[in-house]
């Protein structure tokens, strides 16, 4: 999912500048070779990105690094999903690893051996900053080898604020209440959710996005399901996202829009910003690519969290920030350590945050959405600040089977009823477990 969703927003992403980026990643230490910074000696360290990493946020922040302490960075991007990552895995083995690196948390950090090949900063300035939520993404054996390289996002339910606002809607806390308010949507004429199947990744955000439900009710969900002692079929909690699906699509209340099975991403967000469709349950990346296209619809859009059955349980499933990792083999130590000591800084992230506008609140304490932020990304920062956020599944367990965007269309197509679905799922995550040699399948 996640390089389907990269190559869709690859293009806003590098939409900056590029100035600065260096070819072959190699930067040498001009002056100081023991690897600091110290009176008018410089030191340049190499940085190894993703394409899709946002470069503006990067550039800037390392321009002033450049500025206060005398440290420059030569970029090299490498490419996105399965390709960048075994680009990674190659250059670690043959020890050809840059100092500063940008990774995905999560499952996939623990792909590439952290302890082996990364620095513990546990102990480093500013972690104790850093959310707790984050913090378990970039966790080996209880040290910490990550920090947040750019803002988080979550997934949820995009709405149109002004449609909402014309029929008098107000923003559900219970599945009941979403459902109440999409027959009132269809009732006017307009369709309640948005469907985009003609691009069948989509159609798995009701599921992932109901995880934080799935956390709440069953907190050792995770752990359990990555050890084969849970699954999908036999777990109510967990079910109830198939069912959701289910329920939204056209053997249940038919809330879809007609031609879902043809519509596209693009033509998804368009609904959404004309109002012609009133919900879309999406990833909040979305945000910048309807501000370039609807600037004068962007400030419309809303976002809520997928609502539980209860009103007791609410809180946003949140897709966590890469990480910025420190090569272990570095020999520039004390520089990298000061760049990765701004960049995480107060006065670090509010430059990041003043050239990249965020599709999500930061995981930082003390860092605040700017008041340019998109409205939706403002709506998103009460619940950061409670607490009430919970990682998306897949980071938080390595199993993730790659049918669930063709079973999850067959469950909003009518074609799969929830129980067969999760159960084919559950297989699904099988033969992955097996293929990464996990025990307990």
């Amino acid at each position: 999912m996640k390089k389907e969703l990269m190559a869709v927003t690859c293009s806003w992403l590098l939409a900056g500048s590029l100035a600065g980026c260096g070819g072959d990643g190699g930067g040498e230490a001009s002056g100081n070779d023991a690897g600091g910074s110290s009176g008018n000696d410089s030191v340049t360290l190499s940085m190894l990105v993703s394409e899709t990493a946002n470069l503006n946020g990067i550039e800037a922040v390392a321009e002033a690094v450049e500025e206060e302490h005398n440290i420059s960075v030569e970029i090299e991007q490498r490419p996105g999903g399965p390709e960048g990552e075994n680009v990674v895995k190659t250059r670690l083995a043959t020890d050809d690893m840059s100092d500063l690196v940008l990774f995905n948390s999560g499952a996939l950090l623990q792909t590439i051996d952290p302890p082996e090949n990364f620095v513990d900063l546990t102990d480093e300035p500013n972690m104790d900053r850093v959310h707790d939520s984050y913090k378990e993404t970039v966790t080996t054996d209880g040290r910490i080898y990550g920090v947040p390289a750019n803002s988080s996002q979550v997934g949820a339910w995009l709405y149109n604020k002004k449609v909402y606002d014309e029929l008098d809607l107000e923003i559900p806390k219970t599945w009941d209440q979403l459902m109440e308010n999409n027959q009132m949507i269809k009732d006017a004429g307009k369709t309640a959710v948005i469907a985009s199947y003609n691009e069948i990744w989509t159609a798995q955000l009701p599921l992932l996005a109901d995880f934080y439900n799935v956390q709440a009710e069953e907190p050792e969900f995770a752990e359990n399901y990555t050890a084969g002692d849970a699954k999908f079929a036999d777990t109510s909690a967990a079910l109830r996202g198939f069912e959701k699906i289910w329920e939204l699509g056209v053997e249940g209340e038919n809330f879809f829009n007609e031609d879902f099975n043809a519509t596209t991403y693009n033509q998804g967000m368009e609904m959404l910003a004309t109002g012609e469709g009133v919900h879309y349950p999406m990833l909040s990346q979305v945000l910048p690519i309807m501000e370039e296209n609807y600037p004068d619809a962007i400030g419309d859009i809303g976002v809520f969290p997928q609502p539980n059955d209860t009103e007791d349980i609410n809180g946003f499933t949140v897709w966590m920030p890469d990480a910025l990792l420190i090569n272990k083999n570095t020999e520039k130590m004390e520089a990298a350590k000061q760049w990765v000591e701004f960049f995480i800084s107060k006065e670090g992230l509010e430059i990041y945050a003043d050239a990249a506008k965020s599709i999500g609140p930061f995981v930082v304490d003390g860092i605040q959405v700017p008041d340019d932020a998109f409205e939706a990304v403002k709506q998103m920062q009460p619940y950061f600040d409670e607490g009430s956020t919970a990682p998306a599944l897949e980071f938080v367990s390595p199993i993730k089977g790659a049918n669930l965007p063709q079973i999850t269309s067959e469950v909003g197509a009518g074609i799969r009823e929830p129980q067969e679905a999760a159960e084919m799922y559950d297989d699904d995550a099988e033969k992955q477990a097996n293929q990464l040699g996990i025990d307990g399948w």
